[in-house]
Order: structure tokens, then sequence, then C-alpha cells
């Protein structure tokens, strides 16, 4: 009898231990929500700071007046409208991070309204980067490769540091969309397993 006795009171601080593995892993996804939107605001403020950056004169010859007359040049992001467009993207989403990590802290006990804002946004902001990123790449793999078909020069082989710049900006946003995408996923599996 007493073999059994001590089973049943064993058995019941199992029982009362199960009701917190939700609040765990509540806890951990919380967690990891905070880190990758930190992360986020980390590589889209990195990728702002490098594209600003990205500036750089040099002498280059005119086509059409003698080789050995050089007229200064200089490349800044300013000069596109797809890097500004760039700029632009991922300085909103470095704020919406800030307001988004700031809410993942602040807010203790989140609703499924809060995980389903969540969630929308991070696919708007997705979106949204993942168009700034697609200008901005496209315009640097002109300037890297240029098209003959338009004579359209390269310019990486005369402004390198500026070129450098860019594709660092650009693989850095890349980044950033990626963490977007991972958010909306734990957002939306959040969602679905408060639903469930």
């Amino acid at each position: 009898m007493e073999s059994t006795d001590k089973h049943t009171t064993a058995s019941t601080p199992a029982s009362e231990a199960a009701p917190l593995r939700p609040a765990a892993a509540a806890a951990k996804y919380s967690a990891l929500d905070v880190v990758l939107r930190v992360l986020l605001f980390a590589a889209s403020v990195s990728a702002v700071v490098v594209m600003v950056t990205s500036k750089q004169s040099e002498m280059v010859p005119v086509p059409g007046l003698p080789p050995n007359i050089r007229v200064p040049f200089s490349a800044k992001f300013n000069h596109s409208p797809a890097f500004i467009y760039f700029v632009a993207a991922l300085s909103v989403t470095g704020l919406y991070s800030i307001i988004t990590t700031l809410a993942s802290i602040l807010v203790p006990r989140k609703t499924k309204t809060i995980f389903l804002l969540l969630a929308l946004l991070d696919v708007v902001f997705v979106g949204i980067v993942a168009s700034a990123t697609g200008a901005a790449g496209g315009v640097a793999y002109i300037g890297l490769r240029g098209n003959n078909h338009v004579r359209w020069n390269k310019i990486c082989n005369t402004f390198d540091s500026f070129c450098r710049h860019i594709g660092s900006a650009v693989a850095l946003s890349l980044f950033a969309a990626i963490l977007l995408v991972l958010l909306s996923m734990i957002s939306t599996f959040t969602l679905y397993k408060k639903i469930r």
C-alpha cells in the first residue's frame, strides 16, 4: 500500500508541471522574436549606413576628348532613385523593428490579434525590403556588368569602393528580408497554436 501511495503523490507534481510547458514555449518564442527583431534592426540600419556612406570621386577620361584629359566625376547613392528608395525602405524597416521589439518586450501576454497584426505587418515589410533590395540590386548589377545592348557602360571598374559599398548594403538588406520571413513564420505559427 505504501508503494502505491508514494506513486500517486509522486505523479501529482508531474501533472502540475504540464501546464507550465505552454508558458515555457511562449517565453521561448517571445525571446526568439525579440532576438530576431533586434537583428532586423541591426541589419536594416547597417544597410542604410553602408549605402549612405557610398561615395567616391575619380578622374575619368571623357569620350571625344584626348585620353590624357580627365574630368572629376563622383558616384553617390543619391544619384540613383533606386538607391534613394532603398535607403527610405530600410529606414522605415529599422523604425518598424524598434516599435515591434518594444511591443514584444512590453506586452507580456500577446493576444491573437497582436500575433495576427505582427504576421501581417511582417509580410508587408518583407515585400517592401525585397522590392528595395531588388531595385538596388538591379542598378548595382548594371553598374557591375553594364549593358552593351543599350550602351550603358559599367562603372565598377572605375568606382570600385562605391560598388563595394552598394554590394554590401544589398547583402545586408537581403539578410534583413530573410529575418522578416522568419519573423512572419514565427508569428503565424504562434497564431496557429493560439487558435488551436
